[in-house]
């Protein structure tokens, strides 16, 4: 970089480096008129050193500024070098005690939700860090750029304002001085000037509006013809259209528009074309042109180059002025003083206010500039932000206006500063009574609501996406409304009640156009054709909620307030009302000899809104009254004789009954508006000012009126007056639903609310949210997250919940999946209503279903009695005498009339319970007064002498308690028996109670004798049943295990032969063979442990046939997936450079990829395999003429979904017997040792070479049979031997078709059966599959045997016996070729040069291909000699090369641990091997004297070679496994040496073979590599190789998120990434689903994730996202999926998406699940199974990610 720097500069006119900084400034402190100089000096360089040409040069245009026009003002300002002025400054200044850290995008804040004001309260995370809040319940969530750290803020915190950093020390003292002492008056005049100036240029230059001319005072001389065409940002326009666009009109690259979009998208603008005007004009009308089409057009203008430098100039100098501010408080205060003076043209003139009116005029950059700027100074300055505020609000009503027309996000606009300046308390009362702030904000909101009807309500056009974004531009408003009133004042002064009070009218005048809009008819007849608009009516509603209840909370904390607000609410309501009532007749009403006066409106045929804020406002108030004691301190000062109930109830009635017809489904033709607008109305988003202020409105006036007038007023409301009126109108009516709702009302006046909303009922607002947690834990046991959306959150976003949750419910942890629980306490259950009136429909039935479920568990009845409820505060006492009113009683008879006479009437049974309930209600109210007598008070509340009275004279009806007593024995009742003889037992308990006090006597009633009776007889009448139920269980279990045990004695063939299939198809126990219980087994070698082979029989799960697995009968196969992985890399950079030429013979120990082979263990003819394939492939050939969807599986690449259970496939493995046994001859001559039989090996190697070269020789001459006979052959050695294939035509197709898809998929290539490598692919995949398995069991602490699942243990025999029949069925002569090269690693020869040294080779790989190629050259030789001798000694020469190699790179420190019994012969006879190899090399390893170390190094490092190649040799030769490996114990490793056939010792082989292994040992010490390691100049494995595992994650999540925030995207020159993405495999942050970094891949545009996967996990990636906090899932191009992320909250829940921001810590079993899967290579199965379940993630493009 340095030498680029270089070489840039010599290229710099020299003129421009020979400009002195200190020669300007002294020339500047001299001038007389300073503006004039400077500008000169401006106007001369700017246009020289900025924008020549069309590319910038960022770097050098920065060096160029410092020096030539940013240095000479530091030199100017510090009257002294610079570099000296500026630590000077810093020293003198105080630091301060705000933190003022302004956040990056994606920066992790802090609030405190104990502490904090208001949630806009945030602290950055080195503030938090070191504060006593993290100890507190806090919310984290990440910024989206902007705001500043509130840390110092003394009016943000309740408690601990400070950090530790930012901590007042004792002697500071807290009142404000001066910042200027700290400066001389030279410094702070030069301040002055230079400011002055400097800060008028900048905002000149920036609000400058010509494209063509320079202001006054830098116009240059000679003027070039050089315009840039400069494309502006806008919020419109889609990247892919500017995109498109650029590369038509200015032909570039897509590269390049891609670069030209994305800083055009950061920076607001760019320049995409320099040259002459008319070249840069051609520019700009194709781009008008070409996006003027459906939008309005990209904004784009030809500019003068020297305005362009000179606006980039201004943009460096604000970002200057910010940085020399930061060294002393002083210089802030004068940049604030020279931003907020007033110029010559009065006001608005200052800069300040200048560049806030031009804002929506600047482009993005510009923008966040100056904010940075605002924030860093006069938001910093206490004295100035004050006086900024007050500039604020004075300009708000033309700052929105401006933010209304402008289309940038608010983000980026000056508005956006209402949040730090309206949140701040004192400056918030102060701008309310100084400039009259609320009023200001509510009228210019209702500026930009103008459409209106005929009665002045707000009419709503329809909700397009361009509505939408004007009306979210708007509802900003709102927000600013509630910053204002967040915090509520303490001590009121005249003054802010008079503007508090102005801006309740303004409110008011709000909600009068809010009152009755949207008003809706019932469609008869006909559907309605267009649904009506009202999704922007009920976002106005949602978002003013909480305003609304902001307000009421600020009229309730003065009295005088209070009462005023009441009047105006109450006037307003009058005048909406005034119009209402005329033309509509009045009627009277009468029942039981009540009447009352009302007038006819029927809801089902008139217009009826939903929307009633003024009505619901005063409901509000009112129960303030009650609350704050108002009503009964000053009754005189309030209208309440004025009130008129039945007005006041007349619309909130209406509404109710709207959403009883709804309900009813009498609505059904006007639509899902409405369907959704009465959802709304009862969701708990809005209830609490809609569905809850209702009812309390009614509430309200019943507690004023008569509850008789009050019911009939009801009753004639809900159409059914006539009902109850006329005594057999019933018969003829079906009024089923709306009775029920009726009734459903009458309980929540009751019982509910009042008595719950402090201020009604005497308790606290606990209560309140207790009771709704216990209903809603009713339901079910629920989530915390679900919880909090249940309930209603105030205007700091909480919901109060955590202060109760644990005095009503139990938490229950989660545990791998799912999440925690919070239980109902069993004792809480007692307060559940069951007609709680916030339950839906479903939520009740859900509820009742689960409370009955829970009594009869614990064998009570079943009855849901109502709970006993507080008591009512007195301005709502009168509300119980509706339970015992006339019209009540009447109608409870009725409907109990009707339940007795059942059968004409229509009437349901949900009537009836709720009946029941209302009196269960009336009886505890009863009960409740009877127990708080007093001496002197007499009891009002006789409902139990009511309803024990019969009916009058002329229809003598039965009283209530005689009809309950008919009820209780009634059969069709049955379920409501309980709750009958709870009632019915209560009232008796009454009866008693008021015997005990007298106070009045209670006629007698027959009632409890027959009770107590009829009740014994119930209870002995259920027992029997009950009995006579569990006997016939009994006899019916009994009948059917007799039936079960004929069967099985009928049908016993079938039976054994399925027992004798499931052990033989599972893993192959070891009592199937009793041959060999006793004797020591063996794995190998000429005493390998015989075992006789069972019969495999299997069946096919396509066809449902059985069949044996034999050699020579039909291919039978299982569903497999092979797929490249690099779970085991040791060095994920190694790349295959060309696949076609590479030879993967040698595996190197660093495993830096393999190919792996899993099974899901599902068996298939391979016919019907290959017919259910081709069907596949048939239908995706169909699917994607119709549709270009991607699947979960790829067919191209012959994958298929496993026919059974849907797991994803991509070739299969044929099932084959034992394949040892077919190629094992008789062995009748004495079995050579290593020596002999190595040097009969190579004779035969020299022999076939010899050959080999004559036949090439040869093709052209005679016959060669001379020449034979003087090669001296081995004896009985056969080299012209053919051995025949004893496999059947359909095995040795599938041994070729997995063979070339093992060989396709680990080298991607393009398949090829003849190609010479797949040999060697297939061995390679099962040397590495067992890898994988031994490596996760280790990990695992499990043992090797006996604990994989049949799946797994069925792959791996498959997968091994393949590998060892697969050179059947290739060229005899190549895999003679692969043995002869891999042998000579090992034993070299003179035809074999340039092999991979000894430290080069995975020995296991190496082992497995030389015991599976082998029989290709055993298959000629005849000598006699057995082919497990080729494998012992096979096996044990690769062992010794693996001991040797242990040795060259063990790295053992001798540390002076304890030696157990030092000196065993293994530990001697390790260190005298280890001194052997210190002479062959030269004496270049370490001088070792402990024996025990040595030993112990091998002992270690060659376990998993060994345990690997127990499992090969197990699946191989099928020698069961003795029971000790099968168990986890101590000495694991004598009897895997005993299984393996070889010494305890292990060193003994070189003894016993010392001649022949001298020579060996020496000649792989002597090789060139072992020597450059020795000597330090080349890296090699050390063993055991250590297991890899994903990346270690942090405990807090924060600290990922800090760490992304700061992550820079590597192409965009240091820009922020948008979506920071973790490889959790290799720990590389990248900056995801970006055009930016996006790369090719095999001709494609991918994304840096997936383009990352192919580099890191061939194909396959984990990643963690970290901004969304959500695990990603990729494999290939167009598979991937989501996965829940290792983080939970304290709840056990995680939170995708960041959205509820509870502090996150590391699960670590969540993440040692996702390692696992990532162990057995599970992803792909995974996303196979994820991408089925859920259809929209196929839709993804993956790849872009």
């Amino acid at each position: 970089m340095a030498s680029d720097m270089e070489t840039e500069v010599q290229a710099i006119d020299r003129s421009l480096l020979d400009c002195s900084a200190e020669e300007v400034a002294v020339k500047w402190l001299q001038a007389t008129d300073l503006p004039k100089e400077v500008y000169l000096h401006l106007a001369y360089y700017i246009p020289k050193i900025y924008s020549r040409g069309p590319n910038p040069a960022p770097q050098r245009e920065d060096m160029l500024a410092q020096h030539i026009l940013l240095g000479p003002m530091e030199w100017y300002l510090c009257g002294e070098d610079p570099a000296f002025g500026f630590p000077k400054l810093e020293q003198a200044n105080k630091p301060s005690h705000l933190c003022g850290r302004v956040f990056k995008v994606g920066e992790p804040t802090y609030s405190c939700r104990d502490c904090a004001v208001d949630p806009t309260c945030v602290l950055c995370m080195e503030c938090f860090l070191g504060s006593i809040h993290r100890e507190h319940r806090y919310r984290m969530t990440t910024s989206g750029g902007g705001g500043f750290c509130d840390c110092g803020d003394t009016e943000a915190w309740k408690e601990g304002p400070y950090c530790q950093k930012h901590e007042l020390s004792s002697a500071e003292t807290a009142e404000e001085e001066d910042p200027l002492m700290h400066l001389s008056e030279d410094m702070i005049a030069r301040a002055y000037n230079i400011f002055a100036i400097m800060f008028q240029y900048a905002v000149d230059i920036l609000t400058w509006e010509k494209e063509n001319e320079l202001p006054p005072g830098l116009e240059t001389l000679e003027k070039s013809d050089t315009y840039y065409c400069m494309l502006f940002n806008d919020e419109v326009h889609t990247y892919e259209q500017v995109i498109y666009t650029l590369q038509k009109a200015v032909n570039c690259t897509q590269k390049e528009a891609i670069g030209f979009a994305t800083t055009v998208d950061r920076d607001g603008r760019r320049s995409v074309r320099y040259g002459d005007f008319q070249y840069c004009d051609q520019a700009k009308s194709v781009i008008v042109r070409n996006t003027s089409r459906q939008t309005k057009p990209l904004k784009v203008q030809v500019m003068h180059s020297s305005i362009v430098a000179h606006q980039s100039f201004g943009l460096k100098l604000l970002t200057w002025l910010g940085n020399i501010i930061g060294y002393s408080d002083g210089l802030r205060r004068i940049l604030c003083q020279v931003g907020l003076q007033e110029g010559p043209d009065g006001e608005n003139s200052s800069l300040v206010d200048k560049l806030m009116l031009s804002d929506s005029k600047l482009w993005k950059g510009a923008r966040s500039v100056y904010h940075q700027l605002f924030m860093s100074s006069l938001l910093m300055d206490l004295k100035y932000k004050k006086l900024f505020a007050i500039r604020f609000a004075r300009n708000y009503r033309q700052l929105q206006r401006d933010f209304m027309e402008d289309d940038h996000e608010r983000a980026v606009s000056v508005t956006a500063l209402s949040v730090q300046l309206f949140t701040v308390p004192t400056l918030a009362r102060m701008l309310i009574t100084e400039e009259n702030l609320m009023t200001t904000i509510i009228k210019t909101f209702m500026d930009h609501l103008r459409h209106r009807d005929i009665q002045g309500r707000f009419q709503f056009e329809r909700y397009t996406a361009l509505q939408a974004f004007k009306f979210r531009r708007v509802q900003s408003l709102i927000l600013d409304l509630k910053y204002v009133l967040i915090t509520k004042p303490t001590d009121w002064s005249n003054d802010l009640r008079q503007k508090f009070l102005e801006g309740f009218d303004a409110f008011l005048e709000l909600l009068k156009c809010m009152q009755g809009m949207d008003p809706i008819t019932r469609q008869v007849g006909q559907h309605i054709e267009m649904e009506p608009e009202w999704e922007a009516a009920f976002t106005l509603q949602m978002k003013l909620t909480h305003v609304i209840s902001m307000m009421q909370d600020w009229c309730a904390l003065d009295e005088k307030v209070l009462i005023e607000a009441y009047k105006k609410c109450l006037t307003v309501l009058m005048q909406c009302h005034s119009g209402f009532t005329d033309g509509e007749q009045p009627i009277v009403l009468s029942i039981c000899g009540h009447s009352v006066e009302t007038i006819r409106y029927c809801v089902s045929q008139e217009k009826v809104s939903i929307h009633l804020p003024v009505s619901r406002l005063l409901a509000g108030l009112h129960v303030l009254l009650s609350k704050s004691e108002v009503a009964y301190k000053f009754p005189e000062l309030l209208p309440l004789s004025e009130l008129s109930p039945p007005l006041l109830i007349e619309h909130p009635l209406r509404c109710l009954v709207l959403c009883a017809q709804v309900h009813a489904g009498m609505w059904r033709r006007n639509g899902f508006s409405l369907v959704n607008q009465i959802y709304y109305y009862h969701n708990v988003k809005c209830r609490r000012e809609m569905f809850d202020k209702d009812i309390i409105m009614l509430q309200t006036g019943l507690s004023m009126m008569d509850p008789n007038h009050f019911l009939m007023i009801m009753l004639s409301r809900f159409d059914l007056y006539q009902i109850f009126s006329t005594p057999d109108y019933g018969k003829r009516f079906n009024t089923e639903n709306t009775n029920k709702v009726l009734l459903y009302l009458v309980i929540i006046f009751n019982g509910e609310k009042n008595r719950f909303s402090p201020g009604m009922g005497q308790v606290n607002a606990t209560d309140e949210i207790k009771r709704e947690i216990i209903h809603q834990l009713s339901i079910r046991p629920m989530a915390h997250s679900e919880l909090v959306k249940a309930l209603p959150e105030n205007e700091n976003k909480e919901t109060g919940m955590e202060s109760v949750i644990e005095a009503v419910a139990c938490f229950k942890k989660p545990g791998l999946t799912g999440r925690g629980l919070y239980e109902l306490k069993p004792e809480c259950t007692k307060d559940f209503n069951l007609y709680f009136y916030h339950f839906s429909r479903a939520e009740q039935s859900k509820a009742e279903e689960a409370q009955r479920k829970l009594k009869r568990q614990n064998r009570e009845d079943t009855a849901l009695p109502p709970p006993v409820l507080p008591p009512l505060s007195p301005l709502f006492a009168s509300l119980i005498n509706i339970l015992q009113s006339d019209v009540m009683l009447c109608i409870m008879g009725t409907i109990l009339q009707w339940a007795v006479e059942h059968n004409g009437y229509a009437w349901s049974e949900s009537m009836l319970q709720r009946v029941l309930h209302l009196i269960g209600m009336a009886l505890q109210e009863e009960k409740q007064h009877l127990e708080n007598l007093n001496e002197e008070n007499v009891v009002t509340f006789t409902f139990t002498q009511k309803i024990s009275k019969p009916g009058e004279a002329p229809s003598n009806s039965p009283s209530i308690l005689a009809m309950l007593e008919t009820l209780q024995n009634a059969p069709h009742l049955e379920v409501h028996k309980d709750m009958i003889r709870w009632i019915l037992k209560t009232f008796n308990a009454i009866k008693k109670l008021r015997e005990n006090s007298s106070t009045s006597p209670v006629p007698e009633t027959e009632g409890n004798i027959i009770e107590e009776g009829s009740r014994d007889k119930d209870k002995a009448e259920r027992k029997r049943k009950a009995e006579i139920a569990r006997l016939r269980r009994e006899k019916i279990m009994a009948q059917m295990s007799e039936m079960q045990r004929h069967f099985i004695d009928e049908n016993k063939e079938l039976f054994q032969q399925t027992l004798e299939e499931l052990a033989t198809s599972t893993s192959r126990a070891l009592d199937n063979s009793p041959t060999v219980s006793d004797t020591k087994l063996t794995a190998l070698g000429p005493k390998q442990t015989r075992v006789t082979e069972q019969r495999q029989v299997v069946t096919c799960i396509l066809c449902q046939e059985e069949q044996e697995v034999k050699v020579d009968s039909r291919a039978m196969v299982l569903a497999a997936f092979v797929q490249r992985s690099t779970v085991l890399s040791k060095n994920r950079n190694k790349v295959i450079q060309d696949p076609e030429k590479y030879d993967p013979l040698f595996m190197h120990p660093e495993l830096s990829c393999g190919t792996h082979t899993g099974s899901c263990g599902h068996i298939m003819h391979a016919h019907c395999w290959q017919r259910y394939f081709d069907a596949v492939q048939a239908k995706e050939q169909r699917r994607q003429q119709r549709l270009r969807v991607h699947t979960s599986y790829d067919v191209e690449n012959g994958e298929f979904l496993c026919p059974l259970c849907e797991c994803l496939s991509n070739t299969v493995i044929p099932l084959l017997p034992p394949p040892r046994g077919l190629f094992n001859r008789l062995d009748f001559s004495d079995q050579p040792n290593l020596a002999q039989w190595m040097r009969t090996i190579s004779q035969q190697i020299k022999a076939l070479y010899i050959l080999r070269e004559e036949e090439s020789a040869n093709n052209s001459c005679g016959s060669n049979s001379e020449k034979m006979d003087e090669l001296q052959l081995p004896k009985g050695f056969r080299p012209d031997f053919q051995p025949k294939n004893l496999y059947s035509e359909s095995i040795k197709e599938m041994l070729t078709t997995f063979g070339t898809a093992i060989y396709k998929v680990g080298l991607k290539v393009h398949p090829n059966e003849e190609d010479l490598r797949v040999p060697i692919m297939c061995w390679g995949s099962c040397a590495y599959t067992i890898q994988t398995i031994e490596q996760i069991l280790t990990d695992e602490n499990k043992p090797l045997f006996g604990n994989l699942p049949c799946r797994q243990d069925d792959c791996l025999t498959s997968l091994t016996r393949f590998a060892a029949a697969h050179w059947t069925v290739s060229s005899l002569s190549a895999v003679q070729g692969h043995f002869c090269r891999l042998l000579a690693s090992l034993v070299p020869n003179e035809k074999n040069e340039n092999l991979p040294c000894i430290l080069d080779i995975d020995m296991f790989h190496l082992l497995v291909s030389l015991v599976l190629s082998f029989p290709a050259i055993y298959c000629q030789d005849f000598s006699g000699v057995s082919l497990g001798t080729g494998d012992l000694h096979i096996f044990h020469l690769v062992t010794m090369a693996h001991i040797v190699q242990i040795l060259l790179t063990s790295s053992t420190e001798e540390n002076g641990m304890d030696q157990e019994n030092p000196n065993s012969e293994e530990e001697a006879a390790a260190l005298t091997l280890y001194k052997f190899l210190c002479q062959r090399t030269g004496s270049a390893l370490k001088e070792m004297s402990s024996g025990w170390h040595l030993w112990r190094s091998i002992k270690a490092g060659i376990m998993p070679f060994l345990r690997c190649s127990a499992l090969f040799f197990h699946y191989l030769n099928g020698v069961p496994v003795p029971s000790e490996i099968q168990v986890t114990g101590a000495s694991q490793f004598e009897h895997l040496c005993s299984y393996l056939s070889l010494p305890n010792n292990l060193i003994c082989l070189f003894q016993e073979n010392s001649k022949i292994m001298n020579t060996l040992v020496e000649s792989w010490c002597s090789n060139n590599e072992v020597n450059r390691y020795l000597e330090g100049k080349r890296q090699a494995i050390s063993y055991a190789r250590e297991s890899n595992k994903l990346i270690d994650l942090p405990d807090d999540y924060s600290c990922l998120i800090n760490q992304a925030s700061n992550f820079l995207c590597p192409k965009s020159g240091g820009d922020k990434s948008r979506a920071p993405t973790l490889c959790l495999v290799c720990g590389t942050m990248l900056c995801s689903q970006s055009y930016c970094c996006q790369t090719e891949l095999e001709g494609e545009d991918v994304g840096a994730c997936t383009a990352h996967t192919y580099a890191c996990g061939s194909g396959v990636g984990i990643f963690l996202r970290v901004r969304e906090c959500q695990v990603l899932f990729l494999a290939g191009k167009t598979k991937g999926c989501f996965y829940a992320p290792p983080y939970l909250d304290d709840y056990g829940e995680t939170d995708q998406g960041l959205r509820r921001g509870n502090p996150l810590h590391l699960c670590k079993e969540r993440f040692k699940k996702i390692q696992k899967l990532w162990q057995q290579h599970s992803i792909t199965e995974e996303i196979g199974h994820a991408q089925e379940a859920n259809q929209t993630l196929v839709g993804i493009d993956w790849q872009h990610l």
